[in-house]
């Protein structure tokens, strides 16, 4: 997965699995804290923060300006302040935010697809790995 940026004025080599690689900082914002479903949610267009709130059920309110903000920096999310009473802030995807959008739209529509076959890998795991129902019965001693 090494890979070279064609517009990087340093010849520098990106790997995600190398643990210094600053790849990894961007992947943890794309996949934590709600970033993909932040990054879903525009796909549909511009949305203020109360939208984006609803459509991501169960982000906190912090963690979804955590993730909004981190994507900003990463260049995937564009925020505008319009100046108006009371303020209102918008939130759309920039190209290479739609980019990675699309792509993580095609991982949520998998996991959508498959839940029924992962729940039951789950249930089956956890049976396997849950302590016996009856208690060992310990042998009096003499």
């Amino acid at each position: 997965m090494s890979r070279t940026h064609p517009r990087d004025p340093v010849d520098i080599a990106y790997d995600v699995f190398d643990r210094n690689c600053p790849s990894r900082v961007t992947l943890d914002d794309v996949t934590g804290r709600g970033g993909l479903l932040v990054l879903a949610a525009l796909l549909d267009g511009t949305l203020r923060f109360s939208a984006l709130r609803r459509r991501v059920d169960g982000v906190s309110e912090k963690m979804l300006a955590q993730a909004l903000q981190s994507l900003e920096r990463d260049g995937l999310v564009i925020r505008e302040q319009r100046s108006v009473m009371p303020p209102v802030v918008d939130y759309e995807l920039t190209p290479l935010g739609r980019g990675a959008a699309e792509r993580g739209v095609e991982l949520l529509r998998w996991l959508e697809t498959y839940m029924p076959d992962i729940s039951s890998s789950q249930a089956a795991y956890d049976q396997k790995r849950a302590p016996s129902d009856s208690p060992r019965l310990a042998t009096p001693k003499p």
